[in-house]
């Protein structure tokens, strides 16, 4: 199941009702706050998509907050197998440029990576390894898809793919399921 989180609809409730700038991390702390408060609401497998479309300024301590500091925790989770998180999957999207060179040094300093909506299409953001990026790669274009096909599409060997697949799944960044592995897409993409 999709949903869509409003990042500015958050922050005027939780800030001011005019207020668009995501600019202190107390306010970056109350509005994943209220992010995850609205996760653990809902029953998995769920992909929902965090939206910063109509956020006009995100700084470093507030990308830190939201996008690193809930990523940390879906990806702690995941590892734990701590169920239901790890049936919980966000994908981001309205982020302009000035947001990006905020999120991407957040990502870089806390070694993950995000799904996100580039052009309509989803895509990679963060750290990942060469091999985690075809593989990943591979399953966007045709997921879902299992470990043996994906393994003999890159010439890979079966046990590389299944454990880079696996790292994938762990940090959010596929979407396991009975039929295979397919990369979570938020509202506007192909739900799962």
């Amino acid at each position: 199941m999709t949903h869509h989180i409003d990042v500015s609809t958050l922050l005027r409730g939780a800030v001011c009702e005019l207020y668009s700038n995501l600019v202190t991390r107390p306010t970056g702390a109350a509005v994943r706050s209220a992010i995850e408060a609205l996760l653990a609401e809902r029953h998995p497998p769920t992909i929902t998509t965090i939206d910063f479309s109509r956020v006009n300024l995100l700084d470093f301590s507030c990308a830190d907050e939201i996008v690193a500091k809930l990523l940390l925790r879906q990806v702690e989770a995941a590892h734990a197998d701590v169920a239901p998180l790890e049936d919980h999957y966000v994908y981001f999207r309205g982020m302009r440029d000035d947001h990006l060179d905020a999120v991407e040094a957040v990502l870089e300093r806390r070694d993950l990576a995000l799904v996100w909506d580039f052009e309509g299409m989803p895509a990679l953001l963060g750290r990942v390894d060469e091999v985690e990026r075809q593989h990943w790669e591979f399953v966007r274009a045709d997921g879902p898809v299992l470990a043996p096909s994906v393994a003999s599409a890159l010439g890979a060997p079966v046990d590389v793919t299944v454990a880079t697949l696996d790292r994938l799944w762990r940090r959010r960044l596929v979407m396991r399921r009975q039929d295979g592995f397919l990369v979570p897409r938020g509202i506007g993409g192909v739900a799962a």
